[in-house]
């Protein structure tokens, strides 16, 4: 299988442009931004000086214990404890609805075609999802330098680990929402608009769990069949207090395996 890396940069470029070169895309940004301010302002920065209060720390320490997040209040930096735990749930969904629409209104127009006359069919899935996968990342680094800054106003010696924490949340949620992207680009080859790849996104992720409980209740186990809904991982992450490799496993496999479905599928769709 030949793929071209400079075809498949002008796919990713592309992605880029189409986000910050027009109306639409400056709009997303805008209430992209919107609602991390108020998150970071009112959400991360309030709780965060909960969980710094000697006052308060008996209480915040009983409620994460309850929920079972106990391993946050180690965290060196408060801030990016309440970011993770906002931000691990925050870009999955978002991802959902940013990535939703890879090559469906090029279907629907009918460019589709004309595209593949100077691509491949194999070069577009992995294109587009690259260059989806480069907004979220530019989205996810945006927030992470905001809670940096945020941390360093509250004081100015967590500077340098607020740097370590943040590089490393970064990667890690990278990782964590690249199977959400590529199941996006798996329903863009098999739905003919974003609106619908989005309705079956929340189709699947709603049913899933109640037929998970369903084949539990026959048959007494799921046979792993949770391994194939994407973020199953992500309970797991959130009670320990630092990055285990193997759970960032599950999340690159489903990627592998989403990719490849979605060019199997897209080798035999009609343009």
């Amino acid at each position: 299988m030949n793929i071209s890396l400079s075809r498949v940069w002008c796919l990713i470029s592309f992605e880029i442009v189409r986000l910050f070169n027009n109306k639409r895309g400056l709009l997303a940004l805008l209430a992209f931004a919107t609602i991390w301010f108020i998150i970071l302002f009112y959400f991360v920065s309030s709780a965060s000086a909960i969980v710094t209060s000697p006052s308060s720390e008996s209480m915040a320490s009983q409620l994460f214990s309850a929920l079972g997040l106990s391993a946050l209040l180690d965290w060196p930096v408060a801030e990016y404890a309440i970011y993770w735990l906002v931000a691990v749930y925050f870009f999955p969904s978002f991802a959902l609805l940013v990535c939703s629409d890879q090559i469906c209104s090029d279907k629907h127009r009918g460019t589709l075609r004309f595209i593949t006359l100077r691509t491949t069919r194999t070069e577009l899935v992995l294109g587009r999802f690259l260059g989806q996968l480069l907004i979220m990342a530019i989205l996810i680094l945006m927030t992470s330098v905001a809670t940096m800054l945020l941390a360093s106003v509250r004081d100015s010696a967590l500077l340098l680990p607020s740097f370590q924490i943040g590089a490393t949340l970064f990667v890690e949620l990278i990782i964590v929402v690249m199977p959400f992207i590529a199941l996006m680009s798996l329903l863009n080859v098999l739905v003919n608009s974003a609106r619908l790849a989005i309705v079956t996104a929340t189709l699947i992720f709603a049913l899933g769990p109640l037929v998970l409980a369903f084949i539990n209740y026959q048959f007494g186990q799921t046979f792993y069949l949770n391994w194939l809904f994407p973020g199953d991982q992500i309970g797991s992450i959130l009670s320990q207090s630092g990055a285990v490799a193997s759970q960032y496993t599950l999340p690159l496999v489903q990627t592998v395996m989403l990719l490849i479905v979605s060019h199997l599928l897209m080798k035999r769709a009609s343009l």
